[in-house]
């Protein structure tokens, strides 16, 4: 296999399209069957995360746990806002391959300082719909938060508290 480490190549490779609103690369892979009310019973997809081109997913929560996968490039961080009021940052990358997302729990995620780009993954059971996403404001976001007001801004983006139309 050829070493891939430019992103359009990556992206090209994995057949991957811009994210709505969240933001980033990503191609769903997997839906399981659908429930009475059309929920899949898991989803998947594939993510690709850059340094460059804004390429990071911005500050959203998710009512169902979300677990990512590390598979290549640099490490991703992510700043998790718990419900309680903790802040913390896990880093997703070679050292620490798989985290879980608690249902709750505000997420945004960028490539390490100094990286270039993320390939990872996250698989949701029951599976994503669209009405499940729900993005951040970072005024309000930073108001509740202080301590990771700096962070939270970085990984906000105008309009970001929108709806999202399709995705993992």
């Amino acid at each position: 296999m050829t070493d891939v480490t430019d992103v359009s190549d990556i992206a090209a490779r994995y057949g991957l399209e811009p994210l709505p609103v969240e933001g980033g690369l990503f191609r769903r892979t997997w839906a399981g069957p659908p429930d009475a009310t059309g929920r899949p019973a898991g989803s998947a997809i594939i993510a690709l995360f850059a340094a460059a081109d804004d390429l990071f997913s911005a500050m959203h929560r998710l009512p169902i746990d979300e677990v990512w996968h590390f598979y290549r490039g640099d490490p991703l961080e992510l700043l998790l806002l718990d419900p309680d009021g903790g802040t913390r940052v896990e880093t997703l990358g070679p050292d620490r391959v798989q985290l879980t997302v608690p249902a709750g729990t505000w997420m945004g995620a960028q490539v390490v300082p100094g990286g270039r780009w993320t390939l990872c993954g996250t698989t949701m059971a029951p599976g994503f719909v669209p009405a499940d996403y729900e993005g951040g404001e970072a005024g309000e976001l930073c108001a509740r938060y202080p301590a990771a007001a700096e962070r939270i801004r970085a990984l906000c983006r105008p309009g970001g508290e929108s709806r999202l139309s399709e995705h993992g």
